[in-house]
Order: structure tokens, then sequence, then C-alpha cells
């Protein structure tokens, strides 16, 4: 399996706008698993669950890892993804879908600056200035994550995507640019 697999494919990013189909996968990189397995994590029915497989088959986010037979003679099939992480490409991601995707970002840019708010506490992030910066880091995060794309992994997935956005956010601090935001965590770094 691979590390990470930047998005470039519009229609694939389309597909990864899609809740369930993130859960699906999220479940999916800590292990392989069946069908009924996924329904019962996510409380998804069986039949939906089914629809978001295929169509994550047919785009080849997943495989099928194993089949195993059951106890009643039926089937299992073992399901896993094609890579740890998915990261969409900003510039493919279509205009339309850029508000699903932007919100993620910038959630996970709150994320990241609540950590610098805990021991700083009189930082201020306008919402202006947040709201620019996680497009800034929706725009690299895929130029980043590119630095993973061809080595397998066999790691935590989220411990991959908080070294990919904490890189992408390093190397925004240091552009001039964003120097007036971040000037109040860099000046108490110094101290």
């Amino acid at each position: 399996m691979l590390a990470v697999r930047v998005i470039r494919d519009p229609e694939t990013i389309r597909l990864l706008a899609d809740l369930a189909r993130r859960q699906l996968l999220r479940y999916l990189s800590k292990r392989p698993m069946t069908q009924t397995e996924l329904a019962e994590a996510t409380h998804l029915t069986e039949p939906s669950v089914s629809h978001h497989l295929q169509i994550l088959l047919k785009s080849g986010l997943i495989v099928v890892q194993r089949v195993e037979q059951g106890s009643r003679g039926a089937l299992k099939k073992y399901y896993e993804p094609t890579a740890l992480l998915f990261i969409e490409d900003w510039d493919s991601t279509p205009a339309d879908q850029r508000r699903y995707f932007i919100h993620t970002h910038l959630e996970r840019l709150r994320g990241m600056l609540s950590v610098f708010s805990l021991t700083q506490r009189e930082l201020a992030f306008p919402t202006g200035e947040l709201e620019e910066l996680a497009e800034d880091v929706a725009s690299r995060v895929s130029v980043v994550a590119e630095r993973y794309e061809a080595g397998d992994h066999a790691g935590d997935r989220e411990r991959l995507m908080i070294g990919i956005y904490s890189e992408t956010l390093e190397d925004i601090m240091k552009e001039k640019r964003w120097e007036g935001f971040f000037k109040p965590l860099i000046a108490s770094k110094s101290t």
C-alpha cells in the first residue's frame, strides 16, 4: 500500500467529497475489512456500504485484499485502500467541490492553531486571514504530500496526515506574505 496518493482526477476528487466514502476509507486504512464489518463500524446499511465500495473499487481507491470462504459457503471479500492517505490536488478540484474541501482544511488548521493558543493566549487569528490561510494550505498540501507518494508506508494514517499538514504550515510560515500573521508565534519561540 502506498503511503499517500495525491488525487488529480476531478471525478475522483468528487467521489472523495462524500463523507460516507471518506469514513469507509478511514476505517479501511486501519485494517482490511468486509462489507459487513464496515456496515457495523460505520452504522451504514449493508446496501449503502456495498454501493460506496463499488464506487471506490471502480475508481481504484480500494482493492479486494483477499477472499475467504465464510461459514455458510458465502465468500467474504476483505477490502483495503490503495494508499493510506488520499489528498486532493487543489488545482484539480472542481470549483463546486472546493467548498467541501476548504471546510476540512479550515477545521484542520483551527486544530493546529489551537495548540499555539494553549501556550500563547494573546494570539488572535482573524476570520478573514484564517480563511485565506486555509486556502493557501489547501493549495500547497498536495505539494508536500507528493514527497510521500513514492514510498510504501505501514504506519499510522493520522500521524502521516499530521506530519504532512505540519510541513505544509511550516513552509507557509516562512513566507513574507504570512509574516504578520505568524509573527507573535515566531517572537514567542525566540524568547
